[in-house]
């Protein structure tokens, strides 16, 4: 057996790059998740709403962050990360602003597009592997994966809170605020690179092998679903909460609050029996009936607030752990040289899923009503259920991995 080569600790340097990306990271999903639990209601106070659009407001920013992804990426090869994350804030700033002052529905969804096209996303984490170790960059990558799990996790449990306070204009202001915010830890505390970047080029070549690699499309497939299923749902759990379960919008934190704590004490146990346990896979393929099993209890109980609240624990039990599982599976199965491509393709895959379950949720509710989105949720994951016992087993998550084709 070969011995290991010692590997120097993280550097402050590298942590105080990963921090305070993670940082930028953070404040622009809450940006994002702030207003989604209470912004389908929102939305019908306006003028111009129409039912079957509510999922166009939620889910248009995952449009504009998918196409433009990967140029705002290609450009900071050519012109640098920073000037590049700049840009993208100031434009995430000027949509948090439009949305804020919006007095009907167009202004809203015009808003929301602009926040999405400041796709800083790949630029982020290409400065992150700029400033870290290849053999740090994982640990990097997790710990802006974790903020990014935080940020919904605080949006879930103080969203419905802040809109009570300051309504949803004032969301929009805070979100704007956050952007300047991560305007400041860019400038302020995160390194600059000591060379500047190289464009990739053999970018194309690593595209096409990563559309090619049937583990990471699996991988890819996986992310599209989870979050189009997310928005989709958020289409309608207010209403459930507001017309059918009773609660005023200032109470949904009732729910909110205690779902996602409890949410989290049963995730933990599942990912480390995982990666103890050397039974990735199997984890990976419950929590996805865990998920199936949350939709079944939500469409026959959308309208009692005990199986609303049941439905949602069991939702987000599974999210959880699918949303922590599959950007490390992603790191363990792309290749080395074309892992950048990989993760961008998976961001782009991401933010795609999050426009079509949005709109499609809104569409279903629209011509069939609230239960049929859950209808719609659970053929979703059965699909994703089919493809996801197609994966390779991965034995662990963490540093060491082996797969067993």
């Amino acid at each position: 057996m070969r011995g290991k080569r010692k590997i120097a600790p993280m550097s402050s340097r590298e942590y105080q790059a990963i921090f305070g990306l993670a940082a930028i990271f953070a404040v622009r999903m809450l940006g994002f998740f702030l207003i989604l639990p209470v912004l389908s209601l929102y939305a019908t106070t306006l003028e111009g709403y129409r039912p079957a659009l509510v999922g166009l407001a939620i889910g248009i920013y995952g449009l504009t962050q998918a196409c433009l992804q990967i140029p705002f990426g290609m450009l900071s090869d050519r012109i640098g990360r920073k000037p590049v994350i700049v840009a993208g804030l100031l434009i995430f700033i000027a949509g948090s602003i439009i949305a804020a002052l919006a007095e009907d529905f167009s202004g809203l969804v015009i808003g929301r597009a602009v926040q999405g096209a400041g796709a800083v996303a790949s630029a982020i984490i290409a400065l992150t592997a700029d400033l870290t170790r290849p053999e740090k960059r994982t640990t990097g990558m997790a710990i802006i994966g974790m903020t990014i799990g935080a940020s919904f996790v605080i949006s879930m449990l103080l969203g419905s809170i802040i809109s009570d306070l300051i309504g949803v204009p004032g969301i929009f202001w805070i979100t704007a605020v956050l952007g300047a915010i991560g305007i400041v830890i860019l400038l302020l505390i995160v390194p600059k690179p000591e060379q500047a970047p190289k464009p990739v080029s053999d970018l194309a070549s690593q595209f096409v092998e990563s559309l090619k690699n049937n583990s990471l499309l699996r991988l890819d497939a996986g992310i599209f679903i989870l979050h189009g299923i997310l928005m989709a749902m958020f289409v309608v759990i207010p209403f459930s909460l507001s017309e059918h379960a009773g609660l005023a919008q200032g109470e949904f934190w009732k729910v909110y609050v205690p779902v996602m704590l409890l949410s989290g004490v049963f995730m933990f146990p599942l990912i480390l029996f995982a990666d103890r346990k050397q039974k990735v896979k199997p984890v990976f393929l419950t929590a996805i009936g865990i998920l199936i099993l949350s939709q079944i209890v939500l469409s026959q109980m959308f309208t009692d607030l005990t199986g609303i609240a049941g439905g949602l624990l069991l939702f987000f039990i599974g999210f959880n752990v699918l949303e922590a599982t599959l950007p490390s599976l992603v790191s363990k199965v792309a290749p080395v040289h074309s892992k950048g491509t990989a993760v961008g393709l998976y961001s782009t895959f991401q933010f795609l899923g999050a426009f079509v379950g949005a709109l499609a949720g809104g569409i279903i509710y629209d011509l069939w009503g609230i239960g049929s989105v859950y209808i719609f949720i659970i053929g979703a994951l059965i699909c994703w259920l089919v493809i996801a016992l197609g994966m390779s087993r991965q034995r662990y998550l963490g540093a060491v991995e082996v797969n067993q084709e």
